[in-house]
Order: structure tokens, then C-alpha cells, then sequence
């Protein structure tokens, strides 16, 4: 008996951690932009995942205020959304609280992001 309710206890951990893990990207988070050129800034993305691993959420940065569409599929992310310098992406992975990867803005370039849930 005992191993019976051992195996349902952690039965019922591995659900809970994995309905977790399916909402890891939800909340707020503080990203630091290096383009190519050196320049870059801070960019703040408010970002809910729905059940189907589907991203919305908003930006707010350099370029203004923005609608953010995009997707997670484990650990691996990709974002972005339309600006006046054309359209900005996000592909990264997230590990914990803490989110980094590649990015390009359209006609400003290319780059790379770092940053952590807030």
C-alpha cells in the first residue's frame, strides 16, 4: 500500500510541475538589446502563453508601445512584433527566470538579447 501511495503522490508532482512548466513565459520581463552596432537598450515585454504554447503580450522600448504575438515550445521561444523600423523577433530560451537568445530590428539589425522575469 504504501508504494501505491507513494506513486500517487508523485504522480500527482510530476502534474503539477508540468502545468508549471507549461506557463513558465507568463509575466513581465526586463530584456537588455546589443545590436550589432553596438547601440541597444532596455526593452520591457509583458508576454501570457495560452494552453497551445501560443505567446500575446505587449512591448515597451525604444521603439514605443507595441502588440507582441509569438509562440513557446519548451524551453525555446520566438516573439516579435511590427515597428517604423520594420518587423522585430525575438528566438531565445528560457531557463528559470532568466530568458536570452537572438534578435533583429528590421532595418536597425541584428543582435542579442539577455534579460529576467520581473
Amino acid at each position: 500500500m504504501k508504494i501505491k501511495g507513494v506513486s500517487l503522490v508523485v504522480g500527482l508532482l510530476l502534474i503539477a510541475t508540468a502545468a508549471f512548466a507549461a506557463h513558465h513565459v507568463n509575466g513581465t520581463w526586463q530584456l537588455t538589446v546589443t545590436l550589432g552596432d553596438g547601440q541597444g537598450g532596455e526593452a520591457t515585454f509583458k508576454l501570457e502563453e495560452s494552453a497551445g504554447g501560443e505567446l500575446s503580450g505587449s512591448y515597451s522600448g525604444a521603439l514605443g508601445d507595441a502588440d507582441v504575438s509569438g509562440t513557446v515550445s519548451g524551453k525555446n521561444v520566438e516573439f516579435g512584433f511590427d515597428s517604423q523600423a520594420g518587423k522585430v523577433t525575438y528566438k531565445g530560451t528560457v531557463s528559470g527566470d532568466m530568458m536570452e537568445g537572438s534578435c533583429s530590428y528590421g532595418e536597425l539589425g541584428e543582435g542579442t538579447f539577455k534579460g529576467s522575469k520581473q
